[in-house]
């Protein structure tokens, strides 16, 4: 089973990029992706962003993993 988890593209240099996964920043290959924007969200799995999203499904499921962390935390 593979895991991709939404972040905002915060800046681009050549095919490397950071990208804001809630607090955390993270150097990313973006060669994938080579059409993306600063402040478009991409699908982050394994070091490369592997695809665009949109905004609101990007929200979507941050706010998932932010209340199944929440959920864990109450246990």
């Amino acid at each position: 089973m593979c895991l991709a988890v939404p972040g905002k593209v915060v800046k681009i240099e050549g095919n490397k990029g950071i990208v804001e996964i809630g607090n955390v920043r993270r150097e990313i290959f973006m060669h994938l992706v080579p059409d993306v924007c600063v402040d478009e969200y991409v699908l982050v799995h394994a070091g490369c962003a592997i695809e665009t999203i949109d905004e609101e499904e990007a929200k979507i499921t941050l706010d998932a993993f932010k209340e199944l962390l929440y959920n864990e935390v109450r246990r």
